[in-house]
């Protein structure tokens, strides 16, 4: 029998635990060992009044802007069912499934890059002027796609449905564990993990290779001092492709 490609790696998977299930078990059904250390946790917002102000006049938009996976949950949680005359758009495929699993079917999302700048490239989203755009994120983010939408005459406005904070974790049992891998799906989330480590343990982190989703965060990790980073396509199927590629190419 052939061996699986991850068979006896240690796979560190950094994400929000209640978003690391279904890659634990891909890791898992490739002979990976999943090490789950949530660098961030995610909770509704505090203040709903922006939330249920967009739920209460949502036929008056013509676009709703969903950043992630978890201003999908939080955001249609509240919302409901979309009114036929609005149109969502989202910079990604994990998104883009968790809008059409809660039943929104014509969706703006980027085939081929997943960030901001491949949103605003789409031929849907250049002649916006007048429109009223709404943007639902997490309590903090970018500003580069609603000031690029306000510079083409849209009337564009944030809306807070989750929020993101630090998670508590086990530094020490992290490198005690001797992972072959980490993976990264954000800057904030990097620099959380960064900064919990004095300079002596910072460097034992920084060797180990990383896998990010995104160049931005690629130059982040570039800039702590990191020796291997290894930027892989968006998603669980970019990730897991990323790292069976890595073992093969190790293995070989």
């Amino acid at each position: 029998m052939a061996e699986k490609p991850l068979a006896g790696r240690h796979i560190v998977v950094t994400r929000p635990r209640e978003q690391a299930a279904d890659l634990a078990k891909r890791i898992k059904q490739v002979g990976g060992k999943p090490l789950l250390f949530p660098l961030l946790e995610i909770k509704p917002v505090e203040d709903v009044r922006a939330l249920h102000g967009l739920a209460k006049s949502l036929t008056s938009y013509d676009l709703l802007i969903f950043i992630s996976p978890n201003a999908v949950k939080h955001g249609m949680a509240s919302l409901g069912t979309l009114p036929r005359t609005v149109r969502a758009a989202t910079v990604g495929q994990g998104s883009a499934r968790a809008l059409r699993d809660a039943g929104v079917a014509d969706i703006i999302v980027p085939g081929g890059s997943f960030d901001s700048e491949a949103l605003l490239a789409m031929p849907e989203m250049q002649n916006v002027s007048g429109w009223r755009i709404a943007i639902l994120r997490g309590d903090a983010g970018r500003e580069l796609l609603g000031d690029t939408l306000k510079q083409r005459g849209a009337n564009v406005e944030y809306v807070a449905c989750y929020q993101r904070s630090k998670a508590p974790f086990d530094s020490a049992g992290l490198l005690d564990v001797v992972p072959d891998a980490i993976s990264i799906t954000s800057s904030e989330a990097l620099a959380h993990l960064c900064e919990s480590y004095d300079e002596a343990r910072k460097s034992r982190l920084t060797s180990i290779p990383l896998f990010v989703p995104h160049p931005r965060i690629a130059e982040a990790a570039q800039r702590q001092g990191w020796r291997q980073v290894i930027i892989t396509g968006s998603g669980d199927d970019g990730l897991m492709t990323g790292l069976i590629a890595w073992a093969q190419a190790k293995r070989n």
